[in-house]
């Protein structure tokens, strides 16, 4: 027993010390063995279907993590990315998920979740891959972030979009040619160009 336990923690440490139990059984852990290290503090269930090791560093952003571990295809964004990036005020009560326009909604009890059908342009335009405590996340970029704001301004609502962008512009980190390129991919640019020219004057 101590030996497949041994083998199971170097299974998780492998894979940045989180996995989900279908991971698990793929991997050789038997579920018998998965229960065990969690009874014995050795596994922490994070979600349904959803270990972590409890000797790994926590994880910057847990619940970003989680999600990133049980939606592969999702990448974050939004209030949740602007969060991140440190552009806004508010406190995301959500993740907010953007994922393909033909993607069945997952079934994820924990944490709470708002989705964002895009188009496949948008959906794979600006992703990048962020280490948030040793694992890979996808997140837009904040260019790209702020762009779709501009787009689902009328769901997360104008002030939100106003707020991150004057925090983006005063901290002098911009690439604005950057921003207009996601601006007119999102169809957006003749909203974001009035906005912009208010903040900058």
């Amino acid at each position: 027993m101590k030996d497949k336990i041994q083998q199971a923690i170097e299974i998780f440490e492998k894979n940045h010390g989180i996995l989900r139990t279908h991971e698990c059984i793929k991997l050789g852990i038997h579920p018998r063995i998965l229960y065990k290290m969690r009874d014995r503090g050795v596994l922490e269930q994070l979600a349904r279907g959803a270990y972590r090791l409890t000797t790994m560093p926590d994880f910057s952003e847990p619940d970003l993590v989680l999600v990133s571990k049980k939606i592969p295809h999702g990448v974050i964004c939004l209030i949740s990315a602007l969060a991140y990036y440190g552009i806004t005020t508010q406190i995301p009560h959500f993740v907010y998920v953007a994922i393909p326009v033909k993607s069945r909604k997952p079934k994820l009890d924990y944490p709470p979740i708002r989705y964002f059908w895009c188009s496949d342009k948008v959906y794979q335009t600006g992703i990048e891959t962020m280490d948030m405590g040793g694992y890979p996340v996808k997140i837009f970029s904040m260019e790209k972030t702020l762009a779709d704001c501009v787009k689902f301004r009328n769901k997360i609502g104008m002030d939100v979009v106003i707020e991150a962008l004057k925090m983006y512009w005063y901290e002098k980190k911009t690439n604005i040619d950057k921003l207009y390129e996601y601006a007119k991919i999102n169809r957006v640019e003749k909203v974001l160009q009035p906005i912009m020219e208010t903040i900058v004057s």
